[in-house]
């Protein structure tokens, strides 16, 4: 929740100084920065119910819990700010085809200034807690502050222009000045929004944990690997920051039932040390003789070890030595 906090605030200070430059400057360029600061002020609240939601225990109505609800709430950021978007480019054409004048482009460059530091500031601070978190809508808060960033350092270089052309007395080419940065803030947002939108999209349908997360899967698995005969059907999916992993373990025919737990307790507390909160389910199956032991006719190294352990005997009977 500090994370939030922090969103909350940063945003309810860019608002209002923005709010303030806009009045004094009357740019067009800064009235867009204003309303990508009012969107944002509004996610900070959607991302504050969001994340406590997410929180809760799974129930009767959401077995799973409600982790996906970061999820809606980066979709949902990400179609505002593609709108938003969309409306500065059709209000810079217009800016375009009749230019308007840029009042006291000197305070804009400073107010401009503010900005970065406040955006660039938040979103490190905002993107550290989501990697250490998991938390995919403090990434797309922290995705969203960087963003911000960027358009404020683009809006400074245009007024920083607008003050030099000022001073070589080439007024009517500033005019023009403001609806292109305009048009460059867009396209600074629409790109990553898309990008956005598209991965809070797949999430929603079940996307599998990163790349990473199943290399940490399957170095779990090998590290078990003499206590079992095989692994199959391995699934992962993402919901919010949760991550679910299930596993089909494949185990000696006469392997007993504590054994069995033993080894899926093993493998599930290691997988949980790899994966941030993740949920690891493992179903055991017993071995069919379906192997290349049973049809190379050789002896299965996994029943005559086990059954020496379980049945506290030094071998199997001749019979369980081929699966």
């Amino acid at each position: 929740m500090l994370a939030v906090k922090v969103s909350l605030v940063c945003n309810a200070i860019l608002f209002t100084i923005k709010g303030i430059t806009l009045v004094v400057v009357n740019s067009l360029a800064i009235a867009a920065d204003l309303g990508i600061s009012f969107v944002a002020l509004g996610i900070s609240v959607l991302l504050f119910y969001a994340i406590k939601m997410s929180n809760k225990p799974a129930d009767v109505f959401h077995n799973y819990g409600y982790g996906k609800i970061e999820n809606v709430a980066e979709a949902i950021e990400g179609v505002i700010l593609i709108g938003l978007a969309l409306a500065m480019s059709f209000q810079a054409i217009l800016h375009l085809v009749r230019v308007g004048e840029v009042s006291s482009p000197v305070i804009g460059f400073i107010c401009s200034l503010l900005g970065i530091a406040i955006n660039f500031w938040g979103a490190n601070f905002i993107l550290k807690l989501a990697e250490k978190h998991a938390s995919p809508a403090l990434r797309a808060e922290g995705i969203h502050f960087r963003l911000e960033g960027f358009i404020s350092l683009a809006i400074t270089l245009s007024f920083a222009l607008v003050i030099v052309l000022h001073r070589v007395g080439l007024f009517t080419l500033a005019k023009y000045v403001d609806p292109l940065a305009t048009l460059i803030v867009s396209a600074f947002i629409t790109f990553p929004s898309i990008r956005l939108l598209r991965e809070a999209f797949m999430k929603l349908l079940d996307a599998s944990i990163g790349e990473s997360g199943q290399m940490d899967v399957i170095k779990a698995l090998t590290k078990h690997f003499d206590s079992y005969c095989n692994f199959k059907d391995i699934r992962t999916r993402t919901a919010g920051r949760k991550q679910f992993v299930d596993i089909h373990l494949v185990v000696p025919a006469h392997s007993s039932v504590k054994n069995a737990h033993t080894t899926s307790t093993a493998l599930k507390h290691e997988i949980a040390s790899s994966l941030s909160e993740s949920e690891v389910t493992v179903h055991m199956e017993p071995c069919t003789g379906d192997c290349a032991y049973a049809r190379s006719d050789r002896q299965c190294p996994y029943v005559q070890g086990r059954y020496a352990d379980e049945m506290g005997a030094g071998s199997a009977p001749d019979g369980l030595l081929k699966n």
